[in-house]
């Protein structure tokens, strides 16, 4: 049910709800700003519920499960470079703390400072290492009505949906150590936070979803929610529009208002899913087109137990100029439902 957020509290781990995430993502420009040279990065903690009872007695028993991916898109690479963890939460080997954003596994951690206000993630990961840190340039955004974010509801109207803010515009900081050479690198960021028991709608295969930074500091967040089977089978079941303006209230657009389009598809060679990667998007009266900047941003976390899915640092036009950067998310593709559907 919709409640209040309240920070720093919010910023920290929801143990009562069964699944979470925060989701930082970002571009990154080299050190001559050519924009050929631009690459993505993401780093994605989830905090998953097991479903054990808290009684019982064993110390094998986890109530919780922490899983990390971490990406780097680099063009001149052409394809994604990446990594994941998984473990239980205890023993000392991953933690996601309740009192503010403090989650990671062994090497691999995010965590915000209150004082400094800025978020810190470490990863060492097999093929590269990354250090990031992310300060907030603008005061964060409550998605949906308050926090509280429709998904769409089940066939007895009962709604699927997520307590939701968004921290656009962040300052990025990097260092980054890939085949043996380290450099330093700034852009933008944005970190997502998500928190539910019931995030999908049980007729959901999935969703396209994106956070753009915009070059005159607005920030859009969009996404739909796909229909899985049947004659709606790929149809939109819900759909949602953010864009806050610098010095604006956020506007929420009518789901009438809302539309994505694809204006090109990738195949993945490894598993054949075929996603629209590159989109049109519709919100209120503005008509965007994303971008990726490079076709291959499909992460695989099939061995770690999760899903194969595209997430891919973009760029977004209007009118045929450039207007801002950020990431798109494609779930659903690949054929499996990404986790946090209902029951």
């Amino acid at each position: 049910m919709p409640r209040q957020l309240a920070f720093p509290r919010d910023y920290g781990a929801h143990p009562d709800t069964r699944i979470e995430w925060w989701y930082l993502t970002g571009l990154l420009d080299a050190a001559d700003r050519d924009p050929a040279k631009v690459i993505g990065v993401q780093v994605t903690f989830f905090r998953l519920s097991t479903g054990i009872a808290p009684e019982n007695p064993s110390r094998f028993a986890a109530q919780e499960l922490v899983l990390a991916h971490a990406a780097i898109a680099d063009p001149a690479r052409g394809a994604l470079l990446h990594d994941e963890r998984l473990a239980r939460t205890g023993f000392g080997l991953a933690w996601a703390a309740t009192d503010d954003t403090n989650v990671g596994i062994d090497r691999w951690s995010l965590s915000r400072s209150s004082a400094q206000r800025a978020y810190h993630a470490q990863i060492s990961a097999t093929g590269f290492t990354l250090d990031l840190t992310a300060t907030p340039t603008q005061s964060l955004i409550l998605q949906g009505d308050g926090g509280y974010s429709r998904k769409g509801s089940d066939a007895a109207g009962q709604p699927a949906a997520s307590f939701y803010y968004t921290e656009p515009q962040l300052a990025l900081r990097a260092r980054i150590r890939t085949d043996g050479r380290e450099e330093e690198r700034s852009g933008l960021g944005w970190l997502d936070h998500e928190w539910s028991s019931t995030l999908l709608p049980p007729q959901a295969a999935g969703w396209d979803w994106g956070g753009y930074n915009l070059a005159d500091g607005s920030a859009l967040t969009v996404f739909r929610i796909r229909a899985a089977a049947g004659d709606t089978a790929g149809q939109t079941v819900h759909s949602y529009a953010c864009m806050r303006v610098p010095g604006l209230r956020p506007a929420i657009y009518p789901q009438a208002q809302i539309a994505f389009t694809p204006l090109q598809y990738w195949t993945s060679p490894r598993t054949r899913a075929r996603y629209p990667v590159a989109q049109s998007i519709q919100a209120g009266s503005r008509v965007f087109e994303s971008h990726p900047i490079m076709p291959d941003q499909e992460y695989d976390a099939r061995n770690a137990g999760a899903i194969a899915y595209w997430e891919g640092a973009s760029l977004l036009h209007e009118n045929g100029r450039p207007v801002g950067r950020g990431y798109l998310e494609l779930t659903g593709y690949s054929g499996d439902a990404f986790v946090g559907r209902g029951s």
